[in-house]
């Protein structure tokens, strides 16, 4: 959390120290979170209490800038001095160096501080971090003692190997030849205005889209009402068809019981045969 959240940071290993106080590793989060919050007191205090649970002076750097931070570059100058070499580790003793060669400058002392760091590593072949760091801290000091030419170049030369852009030092030599990046805003300002014709063009298919979608819906709509109405002309054509069948029906009942009432008188015509003189009927009937 100490490069996003510095004072979150710092709060945990407050917490931790409370718990468990004479763990190295707690005390060494804490000047470190505390050195991040510019609490340089507190930096100085945890870091050294950390070397004498460990025996290490791993932070010697560390300890010389916060006392640089508070106005006290001498002290800086004599934890260099003092330091034993062969005990750091080779970024631990150019970092320690170029806090050294800080402090001189903080004195005024530009040359000296030019003379510090003229070590055998800043011409080295490695890659590492620590060397294009040793090379830009060479470029300041150089150009604090008003020697431009040599500090382009050893700017250049930190930014050739400066693989993982610990430092500014391309932007550093931009600025030395003059280069300015306006383009980079107008450039970022095109973007911008494309994005945002990309937006309203996305909104005006958004709007075709709802419009073609109420066209589809008023259509389905007219289809539902004709379908309506062909049902109700289907309804009442059954309905006629239904009523005329019944008239039909109610004919041919007509028909056969008028049949049938004529076929029964015609029967009752023949049924005796010859009637008598007498008006009776035929004994042999």
């Amino acid at each position: 959390m100490l490069d996003d959240e510095p004072e979150a940071a710092l709060a945990h290993a407050r917490a931790a120290r409370r718990i468990a106080p004479r763990i190295a590793a707690v005390r060494e989060a804490l000047g470190l979170a505390a050195y991040h919050n510019g609490e340089w007191q507190s930096t100085i205090a945890e870091l050294r209490t950390y070397h004498r649970l460990t025996g290490r002076q791993t932070h010697l750097a560390v300890i010389a800038d916060a006392e640089r931070a508070l106005g006290r570059p001498e002290r800086a100058i004599d934890i260099y001095r003092t330091a034993e070499r062969s005990k750091l580790a080779p970024e631990e003793a150019v970092e320690l160096l170029i806090v050294a060669a800080g402090a001189r400058g903080d004195l005024g002392q530009r040359d000296a501080a030019v003379a510090m760091l003229q070590v055998r590593e800043l011409t080295s072949a490695s890659r590492e971090p620590w060397v294009a760091r040793l090379r830009y801290a060479y470029a300041e000091s150089l150009l604090a003692a008003g020697r431009r030419d040599e500090a382009r170049e050893w700017f250049a030369r930190s930014a050739d190997i400066d693989d993982e852009l610990t430092t500014d030092a391309a932007e550093r030599l931009l600025d030395l030849d003059g280069v300015v990046l306006d383009d980079v805003d107008v450039a970022f300002e095109d973007e911008t205005d494309d994005q945002e014709g990309v937006l309203d063009v996305d909104e005006d298919l958004d709007e075709d889209e709802d419009l073609d979608e109420d066209e589809d819906l008023d259509e389905d709509e007219d289809l539902d009402e004709d379908l309506d109405d062909e049902m109700d002309v289907v309804e009442e054509e059954d309905d006629d068809l239904a009523e005329a069948e019944a008239l039909e029906e109610e004919d041919e009942v007509e028909d056969r019981d008028s049949g049938v009432v004529a076929s029964r008188d015609t029967d009752r015509g023949g049924e005796t045969g010859e009637r008598g003189p007498n008006g009776r009927e035929d004994d042999n009937r």
